[in-house]
């Protein structure tokens, strides 16, 4: 009869890097919001939702500066605090970003990815006044 085999214990890949970062004294990464900061324009200028975004750096984290269509000029969200997001665990740049609107009637989230030099910007409204509306989706190719 062969010997019983017994399964090693399984580590994941975090509990070893955690404490390799340990060992080898590694500051933590910071995801740096450069890529993403500065003033972005809907490339749709008919659009009936957002219509610019400015985007600037506070502490760890992105200020979301937006601006919706309204006539004669856009309204004016104000800004909100943003959280941004490195392609991966180990890298810096920033290729993405969410920050997240609430108004009197709505709730509007906005989640933002680099895509070859335009700001890909889906926003989620969420009605909050009971007025029977649709929540919907809108995608925005937006350019500095």
């Amino acid at each position: 009869m062969s010997p019983i085999v017994t399964k090693p214990e399984f580590r994941a890949p975090s509990d070893i890097l955690e404490k390799e970062v340990e060992r080898l004294n590694v500051p933590p990464l910071a995801v740096v919001a450069a890529p993403l900061l500065g003033t972005w324009v809907n490339s749709n200028h008919q659009t009936p939702g957002l219509v610019r975004l400015m985007i600037s750096a506070i502490g760890n984290g992105v200020m979301v500066h937006g601006f919706g269509a309204c006539t004669p000029t856009p309204c004016d969200w104000g800004a909100v605090p943003g959280h941004i997001y490195a392609d991966n665990v180990t890298a810096t740049p920033a290729v993405a970003f969410s920050a997240i609107y609430t108004f009197a009637f709505k709730q509007t989230t906005i989640v933002g990815h680099l895509l070859k030099g335009a700001l890909m910007v889906e926003t989620f409204d969420h009605f909050t006044d009971n007025s029977g509306r649709a929540d919907y989706y809108s995608l925005n190719v937006l350019t500095q």
